[in-house]
């Protein structure tokens, strides 16, 4: 796991509540706009994890942004939507990014928000096509996760979402309040790298869960039951052909984008 501790510190309830309020400002604007936003990152967590999202603050998983998935035929009204909500447009990252993602500041708050059209792409590409219509006001559960599996360089905040994700939703077949393990697993089946990620991250949470004392023995064993409900989910989808020959090669290439790369 990577020792990278942003995201990681004490936060007091009023700073929480900054980001928490300002959140909300944004999603009943947007809405009454008709623009899609959907909240992707740590208050999205926060937002699905009702019975544990005590956890972030019990273990020092602290907000430092708003992030939200868009699409890219919204984003000069989402542009607009942000400058009336008193944000400056860093011009650069959407032009260096190609149009796959825009940074607003706002000064007076010290808040910025973080928006990826289309997809959120680091070590691998989630697409959005299609999913932003099925959950509200976040993305659905099985991005949720795939948001963190797809992290190569696993951080412990990353860890701390999976944990809340895993404890509160059941695993399926749906979106419904669900963890669609289906959807996962049938996009891991042809993409053979992202299988080996998530994986990896999987077996890597169920590790450390046993190390956080504010967890229960009953969340640590539930924990560890999720984890193995997945992966056997993701070994038991059928293969493409693609993956079966991206497998025989293995971790002798490398199968992951570098985040430093982005």
């Amino acid at each position: 796991m990577s020792n990278n501790s942003i995201g990681m510190g004490k936060q007091d309830r009023k700073e929480r509540d900054k980001f928490e309020g300002e959140l909300q400002r944004i999603l009943k604007v947007s809405d009454d706009a008709g623009i899609l936003l959907r909240v992707i990152g740590s208050l999205a967590f926060q937002i699905h994890c009702p019975k544990y999202g005590y956890l972030q603050e019990a273990m020092g998983r602290a907000y430092t942004d708003i992030d939200f998935a868009g699409y890219s035929k919204q984003s000069q009204e989402i542009k607009n939507l942000m400058t009336d909500l008193g944000y400056t447009e860093r011009r650069e990252v959407f032009i260096y990014s190609e149009g796959e993602r825009s940074i607003f500041d706002n000064s007076e708050t010290g808040i910025y928000v973080d928006v990826f059209y289309e997809k959120l792409d680091f070590c691998h590409p989630i697409y959005w096509d299609g999913r932003l219509e099925v959950d509200s006001p976040t993305i659905p559960l099985a991005e949720m996760l795939l948001e963190k599996m797809q992290i190569v360089q696993i951080n412990e905040k990353d860890v701390i979402d999976t944990i809340m994700l895993l404890l509160e939703h059941p695993l399926g077949d749906n979106d419904n309040e669900t963890i669609n393990i289906k959807r996962i697993a049938e996009l891991c089946s042809t993409d053979w790298g992202l299988w080996r990620t998530t994986t990896m991250n999987l077996d890597k949470v169920r590790q450390l869960a046993h190390g956080y004392e504010q967890l229960k023995n009953e969340h640590k064993a539930h924990i560890e039951s999720q984890v193995a409900k997945a992966l056997e989910q993701l070994e038991q989808e059928p293969k493409s052909l693609a993956w079966r020959l991206r497998a025989r090669v293995g971790d002798r290439v490398k199968w992951y984008k570098e985040v430093d790369e982005v």
